[in-house]
């Protein structure tokens, strides 16, 4: 089950081997499904540029945390309930699939408040979505990812607009995706298969989600997730996996095990990470998804002992 920001695309754009990575889980006979926090696109939308980028792929295996929401909303309230849509088209299909009527007048009478990102949504339509949740209308949210992958860097999430209508309404939103349970409960329903395995780019949502829900996780580094926030990645955030790319989906991951002593020796397939005077050092040669778990496993074994994130000034990555 595999995020797509970060993971499969970032932007317009493929992440580089992950079209040929894909074909070969497939040709080895391992179900995909791929699944998102991002509540904008149609699950036809998703599965296209999936397709534009020579991925294969049908609406049926995409999964998005607009399904999940409109999942929690229907929960919440009678069938052919108005719901007040502070979201995009990807949103209101899901909505409208589950029976319910989203609008955007605030005029309307309506059972609950459904959030999701879309980056043309009104301003004017902000502050009425805002108005219901503080008045105490069901309030649920596709997702509260702080940021997005864009070809330009990193850009504000729905997270940020999520908190923005927190701060002003004094409540806080029921959440349906990742690291919710909501949107895994959604993909295993939808897509089905055994033993899943989620990989994702983001420590705080794909890799705390799937722990929460005890499933094995693959953490690539092609996303959001850099050096710093590696080294300080509570237990709770630890993936199961760690990889530079979708490229060592099939590999075979070494066992990691770091020395006791207090440099927290590490040594994985040619490369060698320590901690010396509080800061990791990583020395040697051999591929870039060793050198990621050489340095992880290091400096996770340093934060569990001494309760402290090690420093990484001056590390350089290979490649």
């Amino acid at each position: 089950m595999l995020d797509l920001d970060g993971v499969v695309y970032v932007g317009k754009d493929a992440v580089e081997g992950a079209v040929e990575a894909l074909d070969r889980v497939r040709a080895a006979g391992v179900k995909v499904a791929f699944v998102t926090n991002n509540a904008a696109r149609t699950p036809e939308t998703v599965a296209e540029h999936l397709r534009d980028l020579g991925i294969r792929a049908g609406a049926d295996d995409v999964v998005t945390s607009a399904q999940a929401a409109a999942r929690l909303v229907a929960r919440r309230v009678p069938a052919r309930s108005r719901v007040f849509l502070l979201g995009g088209d990807g949103l209101a299909q899901s909505l409208a699939q589950r029976g319910l009527e989203p609008v955007t007048s605030p005029d309307e009478v309506v059972a609950a408040v459904a959030q999701g990102f879309a980056p043309d949504m009104p301003w004017r339509r902000v502050i009425d979505g805002a108005i219901l949740v503080r008045d105490g209308v069901p309030w649920v949210a596709s997702n509260t990812d702080q940021t997005i992958p864009t070809e330009r860097g990193l850009g504000p999430g729905n997270g940020t607009l999520v908190d923005l209508v927190a701060r002003f309404s004094g409540r806080r939103p029921e959440v349906a995706g990742k690291p919710g349970a909501a949107l895994f409960e959604e993909t295993l329903e939808r897509v089905g298969g055994d033993r899943p395995l989620f990989v994702g780019d983001r420590l705080d949502t794909d890799i705390a989600g799937a722990v929460s829900v005890g499933w094995d996780s693959l953490l690539v580094m092609s996303g959001v997730t850099g050096v710093a926030e590696l080294v300080a990645a509570p237990v709770a955030q630890r993936p199961a996996y760690l990889a530079a790319d979708l490229s060592a989906l099939l590999e075979p991951q070494p066992a990691v095990e770091p020395d006791s002593g207090p440099d927290a020796r590490t040594e994985v397939g040619g490369w060698c990470a320590l901690v010396r005077d509080g800061n990791v050092e990583v020395t040697g040669d051999g591929t870039r998804s060793d050198w990621w778990r050489a340095l992880a496993a290091c400096a996770w074994s340093h934060l569990d002992r001494c309760g402290e994130p090690v420093g990484a000034t001056g590390i350089e990555m290979p490649g």
